[in-house]
């Protein structure tokens, strides 16, 4: 049997879950470098994912708590998707991506784990991130600690913001 030592996720094991919704708890909180918020704006903001399925894996949310993008107003559709946009590039430049995946699911049968708060994931992508692990071990390997990559992206949208 192979091991994978990662003392990290036990705090995620024995945690309680924290009341309300994680990512609303995100927006009102005052330390965005503990809670990963990357990049925040009137409408919308970036957040580590926090279980990344690629090292640099974001989320851009509306600040509006709705799990339906037809109850997001369309003026706050546009301001999400516009972070959508200004996140790929940002994301493709700080961690010099060779492609990424973005999207959403919506309700829990189409995967996702946060249902009543919608966001779009922005997921990282490199020439060979797909190696021997996943395939034979059934495990990822993410190679940078969260809390690095938050602050290369957290510069990278600030440089963005300066331009």
């Amino acid at each position: 049997m192979q091991q994978l030592w990662a003392p990290w996720r036990m705090t995620y094991v024995v945690s309680e879950p924290e009341p309300g919704c994680v990512l609303c708890n995100a927006w009102a909180g005052e330390h965005d470098d503990r809670t990963l918020l990357v990049h925040r704006e009137a409408d919308a903001f970036v957040l580590m994912n926090r279980f990344p399925y690629n090292g640099g894996h974001v989320m851009v949310i509306p600040r509006r708590h709705v799990g339906n993008p037809a109850d997001l107003p369309a003026a706050e559709w546009a301001a999400l998707f516009d972070l959508v946009r200004r996140t790929t590039l940002v994301v493709s430049r700080a961690l010099k991506t060779h492609g990424l995946n973005v999207g959403m699911n919506l309700g829990r049968t189409a995967g996702a784990g946060i249902d009543e708060h919608l966001h779009v994931h922005v997921v990282p992508r490199w020439n060979g991130d797909t190696n021997f692990m996943p395939v034979l071990a059934d495990t990822k390997v993410v190679s940078e600690a969260l809390e690095a990559t938050w602050a290369r992206l957290r510069n990278a949208f600030r440089e963005e913001a300066a331009r």
